[in-house]
C-alpha cells in the first residue's frame, strides 16, 4: 500500500461515517456487519451508512483504471482518493461531499436524484462500471491495495456538476427505458420512490384515519418493488438493503398522513378530486377524437377531390 502523507493520515477516519459496516475480505464468504474497529481490518467495507450518503463512488473497471481518475484538468473533478488493485490495475475512485445527503427520506428526494444524476456524470467521465451498485467499496487502509490520496477538499453536488460539464447526463437520463428497467446505485432509491409513492396516492382512498394500515400496505407495494430491482450487467438481482427499504417505505408513509393535503382533507374531497381529475381527461379524450375526425374528414375530401379531378 503506498505511504499516505502526514496530512492525510487521518483523511479516511474523518471520510467514512459508518458505525456498523458490512464488510468481508472475500464475497463468496458473505457480507455482515461489525463493529467500525474490526471492519477496518476487511479488504471490502460499506462506503457510506444506511441512510446517509457523503462519499461518491465509482468503479473504475480498466487496467489504467488510476490514469484515467487522475487526467482530472479540464475533464472532470479530481477525486479524494483511488484505491487501486495491484494486480490488475482496476480502482474505486472516491469523491467526498461537503454535505451527506439522505437516502431514505421522501420529503428530500430531490437532492438524492440530484446525487445519482452526479454520480452517473462521475461514472461517465472515467467510463467506470454501469453495474456497480457503489454500496461496498475497496478498504482504503488496508495493505492489499495500492491507495493514492490526493487531496482532502470537501466538495457539494453543484461543485462536482460545474466540474464535469458535458460529462452530467441529460436531465431526463433516469427515464430511459434501460434506466426504469434496470436501475442501479442511487438510481434504485429514486425508483423506489418516485413507484411507491405514486402506488401510494391511489391506495390512500382504502385507509382513511388508519395510517398503519396504508404504512403495511406502501412497504408491501415497495418490497414488490424492490424485488425486481436487478443488476443491468449481470442481470442477477440487486435490490437495496432491508434497512433502506423499511426506511423508505416508513418516510412515504410519514409525509402523506402527516404533509398531504389528499389525507387531510379526507374522503370526501378525494372524491371530489378524482371524479374531476376523471372529467378533464375524458373531455381532454373528446377533443383528441374529435381533432382526429376533422383530420380524417378532410383527409377524405381531399381524396374525393382529387380523384374527382382526375376523372374530368
Amino acid at each position: 500500500m503506498v505511504a499516505v502523507e502526514e496530512h492525510t493520515g487521518g483523511a479516511w477516519e474523518q471520510l467514512w461515517l459508518p458505525l456498523w459496516p458490512l464488510a468481508t475480505d472475500d464475497f463468496l464468504d458473505g457480507v455482515y456487519r461489525m463493529r467500525r474497529s474490526d471492519a477496518l481490518d476487511r479488504r471490502y467495507i460499506e462506503s457510506n451508512p444506511q441512510a446517509l450518503s457523503n462519499l461518491l463512488v465509482v468503479d473504475v473497471d480498466h487496467p489504467d483504471a488510476a490514469l484515467r481518475a487522475l487526467s482530472a484538468a479540464g475533464n472532470h473533478p479530481l477525486p479524494n482518493a483511488i484505491v487501486e488493485n495491484p494486480r490488475n490495475g482496476h480502482a474505486h475512485a472516491v469523491w467526498a461531499l461537503a454535505e451527506p445527503f439522505t437516502r431514505t427520506e421522501y420529503a428530500r428526494r430531490k437532492p438524492l436524484a440530484y446525487a445519482a444524476a452526479v454520480t452517473e456524470g462521475l461514472r461517465r467521465a472515467v467510463q467506470g462500471d454501469k453495474g456497480y451498485s457503489g454500496l461496498m467499496t475497496k478498504n482504503p487502509t488496508h495493505g492489499d491495495w495500492d491507495t493514492h490520496w490526493l487531496h482532502t477538499e470537501r466538495r457539494s453536488l453543484a461543485e462536482l456538476e460545474a466540474e464535469l460539464g458535458i460529462h452530467m447526463p441529460p436531465t431526463r437520463w433516469r427515464q430511459t427505458r434501460s434506466r426504469r428497467e434496470n436501475p442501479i446505485g442511487l438510481g434504485r432509491n429514486c425508483a423506489l420512490f418516485e413507484t411507491a409513492r405514486t402506488w401510494a396516492y391511489r391506495e390512500i382512498r382504502f385507509h382513511w384515519g388508519d395510517p398503519t394500515g396504508l404504512g403495511a400496505a406502501i412497504y408491501a407495494e415497495a418490497a414488490q418493488i424492490n424485488a425486481t430491482f436487478r443488476n443491468p450487467v449481470t442481470g442477477r438481482p440487486d435490490p437495496l438493503p432491508a434497512s433502506e427499504l423499511r426506511a423508505v417505505a416508513a418516510s412515504i408513509t410519514r409525509w402523506i398522513t402527516t404533509k398531504s393535503r389528499m389525507w387531510a382533507d379526507g374522503p370526501a374531497v378525494y372524491e371530489a378530486t378524482f371524479i374531476a381529475i376523471q372529467a378533464a381527461r375524458g373531455r381532454k379524450m373528446s377533443e383528441k377524437k374529435r381533432e382526429a375526425n376533422r383530420k380524417r374528414a378532410t383527409k377524405v375530401d381531399r381524396n374525393a377531390l382529387w380523384e374527382a379531378d382526375r376523372g374530368r
